[in-house]
């Protein structure tokens, strides 16, 4: 427990901290709260917008949560597919880095277009900006078993399923989750800057956009506080299920 609040202490300290500069600058200096409101101001504004930023979170997270599991599970399963073929290696590979550098503001209407205003255009772009980290992460996480292993399979007469699934999947675990991580702030940046393209009258990149343009920016930042903290929270979760899936891993050992 101790470890634990050594840990957490000194980003609360600095955390703290940029909260009182932050309001003492803005009432010391008088910044307008069209340019910057204060930390109090977006507090409140977050304590009395509850249903309506509840009702914009469970809109977002459902384009979020749909496209990161499609996303994911694509890349992951075409990647042990080419891991059997070269050829689609050398095709594929290339392709997945070109494309993973497609700007969002370009993918977003297309996808709107596509599959409508509600949360399925906004799945689809999260699928798009996650297939491909995943892909990556993990077709080099499958090439990242030893020699010596692979070796070992082969005198136990494994096939390629026996060996993938005690062997080549496991290695690739930090790999994998590497891009799970990865893709938990992607798919809810994309998610959010899709609905700035359509979207019902409801949703955390569709408030932002509207707020921005009511001027009620305490609004705008209750929404971004919102986002935030979601993000951290996803992140956290998938950290804590590799912490559990992978603690035979070299980096949990030496902790």
């Amino acid at each position: 427990m101790r470890t634990r609040f050594d840990a957490l202490l000194p980003p609360l300290i600095f955390g703290l901290g940029g909260l009182v500069l932050w309001e003492a600058v803005v009432r010391l200096f008088g910044v307008p709260a069209v340019i910057l409101p204060a930390p109090s101001a977006i507090a409140w504004r977050l304590a009395h917008s509850v249903p309506t930023l509840t009702a914009d979170f469970l809109q977002t997270i459902r384009g979020v949560l749909a496209g990161y599991f499609i996303g994911n599970a694509a890349g992951l399963a075409l990647a042990i597919l080419i891991d059997r073929s070269s050829f689609l290696q050398r095709g594929l590979l290339p392709l997945g880095n070109l494309v993973s550098a497609l700007p969002i503001v370009g993918v977003a209407p297309i996808m709107v277009m596509w599959f409508g205003f509600d949360w399925q255009s906004k799945a689809a772009v999260v699928v798009v900006m996650t297939f491909f980290p995943m892909l990556v992460n993990a077709a080099t996480g499958l090439r990242s078993a030893g020699a010596m292993e692979r070796d070992l399979m082969k005198t136990y007469a494994a096939n390629y399923a026996q060996t993938l699934t005690k062997l080549r999947l496991p290695a690739a675990l930090p790999f994998v989750f590497n891009a799970l991580k990865i893709n938990t702030t992607l798919s809810l940046i994309g998610a959010i800057v899709a609905e700035f393209f359509g979207t019902p009258t409801v949703g955390m990149g569709f408030r932002i956009s509207t707020e921005v343009g009511h001027l009620s920016i305490d609004m705008v930042w209750a929404t971004i506080v919102v986002a935030a903290m979601t993000g951290s929270l996803f992140y956290g979760l998938v950290a804590l299920i590799e912490r559990r899936a992978t603690f035979w891993h070299a980096s949990y050992r030496a902790k």
